[in-house]
């Protein structure tokens, strides 16, 4: 019994972390890769480095993104936010 008492604040310790920092996280994380695979041509995205673009391709692993002139390719998980939602289908006369 006086072993446990020794371990009872560890434990303790270990459930407010668990509760305060792990599980929130791990909740940010599901939704980050939730949006990261539900992108689609024609997107407002802003990336973790800070560029805004529109998405014109969405491959298994990369995004093709059009910024100002350039096309530009990233991977997936470099996507930070998707500042707009596509709304229509784009045709590839008509991204811009």
């Amino acid at each position: 019994m006086q072993q446990l008492l020794t371990f009872l604040p560890m434990i303790l310790i270990f459930v407010v972390f668990y509760f305060l920092l792990i599980r929130p996280q791990n909740k940010r994380q599901k939704q980050v890769r939730q949006m990261q695979n539900e992108l689609s041509r024609g997107d407002s995205i802003v990336t973790i480095g800070g560029l805004h673009g529109v998405v014109q391709k969405v491959d298994d692993t990369t995004v093709t993104l059009k910024s100002g002139n350039a096309q530009l390719t990233f991977n997936r998980s470099a996507v930070a936010e998707v500042t707009k939602k596509s709304t229509t289908v784009m045709d590839d006369e008509t991204v811009e």
